[in-house]
């Protein structure tokens, strides 16, 4: 067979040949008698920087600012290649493994492959489509969170709408952890693909980094001219190219029917069908879901099992957000009467989802829904709340983070959701004037919440923080991180750490006010912090600091970059004092 195929590319070549030159010809006739995956014949490659930055999931910068944005990504290298925090890069919201211990985390699902560890990503489009030969990141600052990098078929500065989107995943790996964060170029070897993109995906898992990761610029290299690559490629399997008819399932156990001479063979499943079905349920509950769905189609014990709606109790889409379309959700719908959990992020996008098989899914498994995460669904539409709103009378988590495409009033219909005990409307356009007036409404209507972000709320001030942190004693989590109207001289960081004995994170980035008596507040009346962030202030001394890692003993996060009273000999001083503390100092070369 191998002999065939080869003898079929040969012909293919020569044939190619004739219109090229005698060493084109000798070049592409070497390369298939030495066995190679040579692209040939060689076209001129094409090198080009992102034109733009398409979508990402997050970021730490804010929308109406180039600080710290997925936006640096776009355009030629600003900072590589020098190493360190540079606001000229692209940085994403978060790194490590401590907000997975916040109050705010939401649980994990079960059933995620084992090949899926991406937390972000970020999308880029560029001036000409080309069969790429190779993708480099300059990485300025701890390297190491890519995990995987795709290509898509759809051009996105086209007028056509997508039709037939694909992906391919050009190069994948594991999250690792550079020896220094210095900066590097990042060029693994990838995969070829048969048809040009000029559209890329990065994914990136930061858990193994010690702060944020900062990326400068990609490249993409490639050529215009179609390679000649190998013939055969094995097919992937769809989770929505599934079948359940009757009929292929009886047709399963033909062999072990009854006998011609009457007697009885092998009709079971051996002792396995013996097993109690709590058991085989059990055992089931292991797989990920396209192996659920293919077990489906062996036999009808499993088929009886693999549908049974207790194995589906809580379904995570998140790693399938590639190949999910309307036909995934219909062939699910019947399986997930009893949905309770649903992650759907990240899915939908290019018109893979529709309001219309949205709705269906919804309609027919949102009646036990407490949970449902639809971060960066940029199908979602006015429509898709209010079905949200109509389906789902006992939702409790409600995740919209980056939906930046929903209008305003869309958000309205969330009240309607009167059982809701977490909201997540980062990066959306919900409109909102007057911070005072939120923080004064949530004082007195929740009164038990046990965490609250406000990073970057732009005017948020001492009067209104005084009202929550008076009314809202339960909180646990309180993040006023770049709230620039916030002044320690209003003494309101002191009555904060007063009013919040259970207080546990606490982020200050980038207030310039903090000072020794607030960081003296906090260790007196808050021994249960974990996690401080008081980057950028500059009237926190050495010895205030002290105080509050003695009298905070859980505390495992504290970080004072760009703190100017605090130079790297005198964190490496407090880190020998406090080997458990994590104590982060970033810096620029």
């Amino acid at each position: 067979m191998l002999t065939l195929l080869s003898m079929f590319y040969y012909i293919c070549l020569r044939r190619r040949s004739r219109s090229g030159t005698r060493g084109e010809a000798l070049t592409s006739r070497r390369a298939v008698e030495s066995g190679q995956r040579a692209v040939l014949p060689v076209s001129v490659e094409v090198k080009q920087y992102a034109k733009e930055v398409l979508d990402f999931s997050s970021h730490y910068g804010s929308e109406n600012s180039m600080s710290y944005t997925m936006w640096n990504l776009a355009g030629v290298p600003n900072v590589y290649p020098s190493s360190g925090d540079f606001t000229q890069t692209a940085v994403f919201r978060a790194y490590g493994t401590w907000w997975e211990q916040c109050a705010s985390a939401p649980l994990p699902f079960r059933r995620i492959p084992n090949d899926f560890c991406s937390q972000d990503y970020i999308e880029l489009g560029f001036e000409e489509p080309v069969y790429p030969t190779a993708v480099e990141v300059f990485e300025t600052y701890y390297p190491g969170a890519i995990v995987q990098i795709l290509a898509c078929s759809h051009n996105p500065f086209s007028q056509n709408p997508p039709t037939d989107v694909r992906w391919e995943v050009l190069w994948s790996g594991e999250p690792t952890k550079a020896l220094t964060p210095q900066a590097r170029q990042f060029a693994p070897k990838i995969k070829h693909i048969n048809f040009p993109t000029n559209l890329l995906r990065l994914e990136v898992n930061s858990s193994l980094l010690d702060y944020y990761t900062e990326l400068d610029a990609v490249i993409l290299r490639g050529v215009k001219e179609r390679p000649m690559l190998a013939l055969y490629k094995m097919p992937l399997i769809d989770i929505s190219d599934l079948s359940d008819s009757e009929e292929e399932l009886s047709d399963i156990g033909a062999p072990f029917r009854q006998g011609g001479d009457g007697k009885h063979q092998r009709t079971g499943n051996g002792y396995f069908d013996k097993l109690p079905y709590e058991l085989i349920q059990l055992i089931l509950s292991h797989l990920t879901l396209p192996d659920l769905c293919r077990l489906a189609q062996t036999c009808k014990l499993l088929h009886q099992h693999c549908c049974d709606p207790l194995q589906y109790t809580q379904l995570s889409l998140q790693p399938y957000w590639a190949r999910l379309s309307d036909a995934s959700l219909g062939h699910l719908q019947s399986r997930c009467t009893l949905l309770q959990r649903l992650n759907l992020s990240w899915t939908g996008n290019r018109g893979a989802l529709t309001l219309t098989g949205f709705s269906s899914f919804m309609k027919a498994c949102g009646l036990s829904l407490v949970c449902l995460e639809m971060s960066c669904c940029h199908f979602l539409n006015e429509a898709c709340v209010e079905v949200i709103s109509q389906t789902c009378p006992v939702l409790q988590e409600l995740n919209l983070s980056s939906c930046d495409r929903l209008h305003p009033q869309a958000f309205t219909h969330i009240s309607k959701l009167t059982h809701l005990r977490r909201l997540v409307l980062y990066r959306t356009k919900i409109e909102i004037e007057d911070y005072d007036v939120v923080a004064s409404m949530l004082a007195a209507r929740s009164r038990s919440l046990c965490s609250l972000d406000l990073w970057r709320c732009r005017n948020l001030t001492d009067r209104g923080l005084a009202e929550l942190v008076s009314g809202c004693r339960m909180l646990e989590e309180l993040d006023l991180g770049w709230c620039p109207t916030l002044q320690s001289s209003t003494g309101c960081f002191q009555q904060l750490a007063r009013c919040l004995p259970q207080l546990r994170k606490l982020f200050l980035t980038a207030n310039r006010t903090v000072c020794d008596s607030d960081i003296e507040e906090l260790a007196a009346c808050c021994p249960s912090l974990q996690h401080l962030d008081i980057l950028g202030t500059r009237l926190v001394s050495v010895a205030s600091l002290k105080k509050l890692l003695q009298s905070c003993p859980r505390l495992i996060l504290l970080d004072v970059s760009f703190c100017s009273q605090l130079d790297t000999r005198v964190v490496q001083e407090l880190s020998g004092l406090f080997p458990k503390v994590a104590i982060k100092k970033s810096f620029t070369q």
